[in-house]
This record gives structure tokens, sequence and C-alpha cells, in this order.
């Protein structure tokens, strides 16, 4: 059972720092298509080595030029893609990441038919076979599953509990459990996709473990 501390905790962090990487980038997460599609892209530029704030401007600026869905990401010319990453700062990885969205994209439209339930239905319920088929698109690496996996359980509930290692050593820095499943138990299903985006950033930034234990211990 979880103990009076560890609810605080989990309460804290959610209050303060909860919010998804999705609904910072301006997607309301929906188990439709286009959403969905710009969750893969948001994870995909979160899985790079950069500040979580320029990936999310990054994939701002590229559904406000219009690649919302992979058929728009796939008709715009290379060019457009490294404009629009430019235009969130994301200049390290532009050129190879405009590549990847590109062919990403095609094998999305090809494969799928442009529409990530597919890709859910292919795996018929289980994580792990999710994981794999997300990985077979260009661009999502280990790190860009486990962030689209983190995020999705909330309208893709077979996936859920998805606390992976990086949300686990948030838990760890708070003094909170470290198994997926004992954490999962400090919340509400429905907050699962924030708290591991909470975890994550506990994770990535010792000062949110600090503010976390100092208002849930005070």
């Amino acid at each position: 059972m979880p103990t009076t501390t560890e609810r605080a905790r989990a309460g804290a962090l959610l209050t303060g720092h909860g919010q998804t990487y999705a609904r910072e980038a301006g997607v309301k997460l929906r188990d439709t298509p286009q959403p969905l599609y710009q969750l893969l892209v948001l994870a995909h530029l979160l899985s790079a080595r950069i500040k979580a704030s320029v990936a999310t401007d990054a994939a701002r600026a590229l559904f406000d030029d219009g690649m919302r869905d992979p058929k728009h990401m796939s008709e715009a010319t290379w060019q457009q893609r490294v404009d629009a990453l430019g235009k969130g700062h994301y200049r390290r990885y532009d050129e190879r990441t405009a590549t990847q969205l590109g062919e990403a994209a095609d094998l999305l439209l090809e494969r799928y038919g442009g529409d990530l339930r597919k890709l859910r239905e292919a795996a018929g319920g289980d994580v792990e076979e999710c994981k794999r088929l997300l990985r077979e698109l260009p661009g999502i690496g280990p790190a860009g599953a486990d962030i689209f996996l983190r995020e999705v359980q909330g309208v893709w509930p077979e996936t859920a509990p998805y606390f992976d290692a990086k949300a686990l050593q948030g838990a760890a820095r708070l003094g909170l459990p470290k198994s997926a499943n004992a954490v999962a138990r400090l919340v509400k299903q429905e907050d699962y996709p924030a708290f591991a985006a909470g975890l994550v950033r506990s994770a990535l930034d010792k000062r949110v473990a600090e503010d976390v234990t100092a208002r849930a211990d005070s």
C-alpha cells in the first residue's frame, strides 16, 4: 500500500508538473488519426538529445505549417520541413530529422493508410509488439517508442500502466516506488500520462524533484 508521503508527493507532482508533453505541444490527444500522428511526430522530436521545450516548439511549428498528418508531411518538401524545424529552433538535427519525418510518413501511409490505430490493431493488444512496430518507423527508436506509449496510454488503455525506465528514474528521485505497477497505484488511471510526464521531468531536472518534495513534505 502506498504511504501517505508517497501519495502526497504524487499529488504534488501532478499538480505542479503534470502536464503531458502532447498538451504542451498543443496536441489534444484522442484516439483518432491526426492527433495520434502528431503525438508520433512529437515523440520523434523529443527523443533527440535536445531540450523538451525546443522539441515541443518544433512540433508546433510543423503543425502550424500544415504538416499535421502523414499525407501533408509526405507532400511537404524536405526544405519545408527543415524550415519549420528551424522556426522551432530545432537546428542541431534538422536535416536528418526532416528526412526521417518524410520517410516515416511515407511508410505510415503505405503500411497503415496513415492511421496509427491500424498499427494498434496489428499489435493485437501486446505492448511489446506495439513498441516493435513503432520502432520500424524511421526516426522512432527505443526512446521515441517509450515517449509515444507513455502518452498514448490515456487513449490506448491496453498499454497502461506504461512507466518506462526514464519515468521510474524520476520516481526514484522522488522517493517513490521503483516498479511500474507500484507507481501506478499512486494515481488514478486517467492520470497516468500526466503523472508519467511529471516523473520524466523529475528525472531530467532535479529542481522539479526538490520543488515537489518541499511542497509535499511541508
